[in-house]
């Protein structure tokens, strides 16, 4: 049974550290090299990596997408969506589609003329799934070695952290006050009726022994 809720518990941490890890937002500093537009065939369970159909059209099967090209300082290449999020989840409340795509296309550069921007977004990039991190956000840097520190993961983070710890102090109270009393009154009932069953037990024997002239 330990070893049972040990993988809960891992598959539970699991599960919380990959949804704040595609829910927050990351930047990524990039050349942009290319924006374009694309129909995409949306089906099956990746559709929960598109944006709802409440920002977007009516039908989740097929619609246009806009996409940015992008490469790293080391060379790997990365590919956004670039979609509304409107008042559905993640709550970035997204509505600038359309101008995003212009700012982007203006940053546009080449190898020898490099001009690094900070693309901010949320999401994950996988080939084989075909799914695209969702940018939400660019600003011009300075170079590729800027230092970019993440100010609103870590007022989120350490807010949720803050209401984990209020919660698991209320809960440990509740507990201490409502719930180990009835453990314990629980415990003593079954331990006072354990009791009485052995003494009917031995009064049973004893009077068995008589029966038999012991």
């Amino acid at each position: 049974m330990a070893y049972v809720k040990m993988v809960l518990r891992i598959l539970l941490l699991a599960f919380i550290f990959g949804f704040l890890h595609y829910t927050l937002p990351q930047r990524d500093i990039v050349r942009v090299i290319d924006t374009y537009e694309e129909r995409q065939d949306l089906s099956g369970w990746t559709t929960l990596f598109w944006s709802t159909p409440d920002t977007a059209t009516a039908e989740l099967i097929n619609r246009d997408v806009m996409f940015i090209r992008a490469v790293k300082a080391n060379g790997k290449a990365m590919v956004y969506r670039n979609e509304d999020t409107g008042w559905g989840w993640p709550p970035y409340f997204k509505f600038d589609t359309a101008t995003l795509q212009t700012e982007i296309a203006d940053t546009q550069s080449t190898k020898n003329d490099p001009e690094w921007v900070a693309i901010t977004h949320y999401g994950w990039r996988n080939e084989f799934l075909s799914i695209f991190p969702n940018a939400i956000g660019v600003k011009p840097v300075a170079g590729p070695d800027v230092r970019l520190i993440p100010w609103v993961n870590i007022v989120i983070l350490t807010g949720l952290l803050i209401a984990f710890l209020a919660l698991w102090r209320a809960w440990r109270r509740f507990r201490m006050r409502t719930i180990d009393p009835l453990i314990e009154d629980v415990e003593d009932t079954w331990d006072a009726a354990e009791a009485r069953a052995d003494e009917a037990k031995g009064q049973a024997g004893r009077w068995w022994d008589r029966l038999r002239g012991r």
